[in-house]
């Protein structure tokens, strides 16, 4: 029996930060599972995420939030680099993905770390250890992220939503889209319901 899970997402989302926990707890519940996260590169620097989405999100889960970051919700959010970073660890390193996903949400959303040029990700590669190539830099999106961009357009329409975060489970020939916003702040929920959906 084979099952995936589909996780697109964007490092820069306080959604996606809060739903990240129900994923790494079903890639700790089910080892055998193969976990796709996929950054959707959705901040440009031409959007932000304001005051009321932070107050939702700290509202519905755990995750926490720093003064320093809801101090700055209303500037223009990019999460270009990151998702270079993502797509060219998914290639390298698949294992670290959700590492280096957490770490890039701590940094943000607790640190305060606007993640948008060279210099803010230099702590964090010695932290991990990652020898990041200057590719992952530029200010457009790498290839790597745009065949992400690309496998996201066609899971998209499949799902029918182009909303995010979401979490798709595949199981034999069964997909299921996971109601996030029904787990969040609850992750031991999600693994019991996925566990009920395996056995099916």
């Amino acid at each position: 029996m084979s099952s995936e899970l589909y996780f697109i997402y964007d490092s820069h989302c306080p959604w996606s930060y809060a739903a990240t926990p129900l994923v790494v707890a079903l890639d700790d519940a089910f080892p055998e599972m193969e976990v796709h996260a996929w950054h959707c590169a959705n901040y440009d620097g031409g959007n932000s995420v304001g005051f009321n989405t932070i107050k939702s999100v700290e509202k519905e889960s755990d995750v926490p939030f720093s003064q320093e970051y809801v101090r700055f919700a209303d500037s223009p959010k990019n999460s270009v680099i990151s998702a270079n970073l993502l797509a060219w660890i998914s290639t390298k390193q698949s294992d670290k993905l959700l590492p280096v996903l957490q770490a890039l949400q701590h940094a943000h959303f607790v640190e305060g770390n606007s993640l948008g040029k060279k210099i803010d990700f230099t702590e964090l590669a010695d932290d991990l250890k990652l020898s990041i190539p200057n590719k992952v830099f530029k200010e457009e999106l790498s290839k790597d992220a745009l065949y992400v961009l690309s496998d996201i357009n066609d899971l998209q329409g499949f799902m029918g939503t182009v909303s995010f975060p979401a979490l798709l489970l595949v199981h034999n020939d069964n997909a299921v889209l996971l109601n996030h916003a029904q787990y969040i702040g609850d992750p031991a929920s999600i693994v019991a319901d996925v566990e009920k959906q395996l056995q099916d």
